[in-house]
């Protein structure tokens, strides 16, 4: 099966509603994420990327933290921090986590960062291996959920 999507970086409230749908189905709805933890602060400051079909339906979103927002994950003002990349269930397989990490990793480069870090759940190391990531240091919990740090040069 093949679905036409687009991937921009979303801009205005649609857009962002739009993101804000797919983490939802996935990390509240599938994966149990508390939603109080889904959401933060850095929400409004991050680049968000969406993937949408042509009719519009979402699916899937991702995020850039950068600058001070970055610092805080990466300990480096020049690398940026790629998190809640979502992909919703009926969308798995079509190349849309790559398609949105491509954006995120343009977005990156478009603010002149030089890495992008990330920390991936452990099942999804083989993805951003494919997409050129490094793992690096211990796994760890996030969301009661075992992760790992990752790190790709721009």
């Amino acid at each position: 099966m093949t679905t036409a999507y687009t991937v921009k970086e979303a801009l205005g409230h649609d857009d962002r509603d739009a993101c804000f749908a797919v983490r939802r189905e996935v990390f509240v709805e599938e994966q149990g994420v508390p939603q109080a933890i889904e959401y933060d602060t850095y929400d409004e400051t991050a680049v968000h990327v969406l993937a949408a079909r042509a009719d519009g339906l979402p699916l899937g979103t991702g995020r850039l933290l950068h600058g001070a927002d970055a610092v805080g994950k990466t300990g480096d003002a020049s690398v940026g921090s790629l998190g809640r990349l979502a992909v919703s269930k009926a969308a798995r397989g079509l190349g849309v986590g790559a398609a949105l990490v491509r954006a995120i990793e343009d977005a990156a480069r478009g603010r002149g960062l030089s890495a992008v870090d990330l920390h991936a759940q452990t099942h999804a190391l083989g993805f951003y291996e494919r997409l050129g990531y490094e793992a690096y240091g211990p796994e760890f919990p996030d969301a009661d959920m075992p992760h790992r740090a990752m790190r790709k040069a721009l």
